[in-house]
């Protein structure tokens, strides 16, 4: 299919779009676009995309994208007029994540990295949309020192058979699928990796530790961090991720790119601060090392400010507190739930 006229505003298609930051994706760019939101809930969340069902130029349709897919075939995408516009461009951020359910996803992890990669760009190529994936930090593999910033030259080091390869390795295949594919069919395909990455619509008790630990001091819990005092890590508040990528959609950037904060946090400084926000009587611990939730390099982000004039500009106080407001509400609606 030919590029085809814009009637008045861009079809825009966001594979993933119930999950974490998929929401936030259809989020910004519901403001200028129509936009589909294709998901399975397999980790995403129908509550995520609530506030965009009634909008005109929004669309949800439930989907595994593991399994090809023909989108002029839905009755309810008939408004966006596919057949004649096409799609302008899609965000493939397809892949189970949640750590804590990393083992009973390893088959649909290495599913949505294969097929699931493999079928977005043949929609691309279908309708000569602008492509995006969403890859991750972890296809660097793991660090014994991770004051050190890692470029996206380098090509990493992953361990193929480990507990976590379907999702680490999956994610440097993903890539692979995609460097061949816009070679042989000439797309606009891009990749951003990105690093931790915290905020709004996380969910509870799921293996994330902002999350977790934020679940568990407004429980007065114990919170919990896996390895020692001097574990540290990085994190990007997810409103500066989104703004990354629709402004690396929007130029002529192909990447890999990094998206991360490089500002390395020490965990037992972050669990202090949630504590200190929500004034709990928390105390910390410690347990052994965590084998899904890997030391991972700091980002050099020097490629995003130079090819996107990116940089993230939510300091870790502010964003903290928004995502302890969200998750309180969140709490709260479970408890409820619960009692019903």
């Amino acid at each position: 299919m030919a590029k085809n006229l814009v009637f008045d505003k861009k079809n825009v298609l966001i594979i993933g779009g119930a999950g974490f930051i998929g929401s936030h994706i259809c989020d910004q760019l519901i403001k200028n676009n129509k936009v589909i939101c294709l998901d399975n809930f397999s980790t995403g969340d129908e509550k995520n995309i609530d506030q965009l069902l009634s909008d005109p130029n929004f669309e949800f349709i439930r989907h595994d994208i593991t399994e090809p897919i023909d989108l002029i075939k839905f009755k309810e995408l008939q408004k966006f007029r596919i057949e004649w516009q096409g799609i302008q461009e899609i965000y493939n951020l397809a892949c189970p994540s949640l750590p804590i359910h990393f083992i009973k996803n390893k088959i649909p992890t290495l599913l949505a990295n294969s097929y699931g990669t493999k079928n977005s760009l043949d929609l691309a190529i279908k309708y000569k949309s602008k492509f995006m994936h969403f890859s991750s930090a972890v296809i660097y593999g793991q660090t014994q020192d991770n004051e050190i910033k890692i470029k996206e030259e380098n090509i990493g080091q992953v361990d193929l058979l480990s507990d976590r390869s379907a999702y680490n390795e999956g994610k440097r295949f993903a890539e692979t699928i995609i460097i061949n594919y816009k070679n042989v069919y000439h797309l606009d395909a891009k990749i951003i990796r990105v690093f931790r990455t915290y905020g709004p619509r996380m969910k509870l008790d799921e293996g994330n530790m902002i999350p977790d630990f934020i679940n568990n001091a407004l429980d007065n819990k114990d919170l919990l961090v896996m390895g020692d005092k001097n574990f540290s890590s990085s994190f990007c508040y997810v409103s500066d991720v989104v703004d990354a990528a629709v402004k690396m959609m929007e130029t002529d950037s192909a990447g890999p790119i990094n998206i991360g904060s490089d500002i390395n946090i020490n965990i037992t400084d972050l669990a202090n601060k949630i504590i200190a926000i929500l004034n709990s009587k928390s105390k910390i611990i410690y347990d052994k090392e965590n084998n899904f939730l890997s030391l991972l390099y700091l980002p050099d982000i020097t490629k995003a400010r130079n090819e996107l004039g990116w940089l993230p500009v939510i300091n870790l106080e502010a964003g903290l507190k928004e995502t302890i407001n969200d998750l309180q509400a969140s709490k709260g609606l479970k408890g409820i739930r619960e009692l019903l």
